[in-house]
């Protein structure tokens, strides 16, 4: 029983190293219980789902420019993980933008490349590049699985770590609530998803990069970040926060600019 009681945590931890991924150009080590394939089926399934309740922007100009941005990114990403032998990263995903009308200040993206932005939220960028800014770090978000890490984690100490494919048929409730609160869909929070610290700001450096690789400058990030700090309204202590504090991420984004500006084509 005692040998028993000493080999667990070394068995726990080879099982959690067995699943775990690595962050493409960031390198760091996440969680990963959970196949893309099955993140992306119900992600397309909560995807259609969402554009069958909610109004889509009628406004051609703005929703031209959503797919514009999102297609430029999309293609600077799958060549950058082509040439680096990554595009296995990228398989199954279904890239789609779409526009909706809603005075939410808020975006995100969904497993697969399943993009949403809110009308709300163009005041703010106020152009294509700050548009850009935006959506480099909701797809930076997807590529960099953090939905699926977060999910990993609920399965992890809500559900016992149990296979998804057991948790969706003996706790589909559960588990639908798990990925909800994984992607937050039609969260009023923001214009980011409440991912934790570390994956915002994964998510701000990998954004950086992607809209850079699309010929975006990333400088503008700067701007955008000084204007949604200038929103007004009552924010927690960064402590408290799963984002960062505006003046610690915009001090981190000047740090990243030298790194993001290297991929950077005009």
């Amino acid at each position: 029983m005692k040998s028993l009681k000493i080999l667990l945590p070394s068995m726990l931890l080879a099982l959690l190293f067995y699943y775990c991924s690595t962050v493409p150009i960031t390198g760091r080590s996440q969680l990963s219980l959970i196949p893309a394939s099955e993140m992306n089926a119900m992600s397309f399934q909560q995807y259609d789902q969402f554009l069958q309740e909610n109004k889509l922007s009628s406004s051609k100009s703005d929703f031209d420019m959503v797919k514009r941005v999102g297609v430029n990114i999309q293609r600077a990403v799958e060549t950058y993980f082509n040439q680096n032998n990554l595009s296995k990263e990228l398989a199954g995903y279904q890239w789609e933008f779409n526009l909706v009308e809603s005075n939410e200040v808020n975006a995100w993206c969904m497993p697969g490349g399943k993009v949403v932005v809110y009308t709300g939220i163009l005041p703010l960028t106020k152009d294509e590049t700050g548009l850009a800014v935006v959506m480099g770090h909701e797809i930076a978000h997807a590529i960099a699985q953090h939905g699926a890490e977060r999910m990993s984690q609920g399965l992890l100490q809500q559900l016992g770590g149990v296979a998804l494919s057991v948790a969706l048929k003996d706790k589909p409730q559960e588990t639908q609530n798990l990925f909800m609160t994984a992607y937050g869909v039609g969260t009023t929070v923001g214009v980011m998803l409440p991912f934790s610290r570390t994956q915002e700001s994964e998510a701000d450096r990998l954004g950086l990069i992607f809209m850079s690789m699309a010929g975006y400058n990333p400088n503008t990030a700067v701007d955008f970040w000084t204007r949604m700090s200038q929103m007004g309204g009552q924010k927690p202590p960064e402590f408290l926060s799963t984002h960062p504090s505006d003046q610690t991420r915009i001090a981190d984004i000047k740090k990243e600019l030298p790194e993001a500006l290297k991929y950077y084509k005009k």
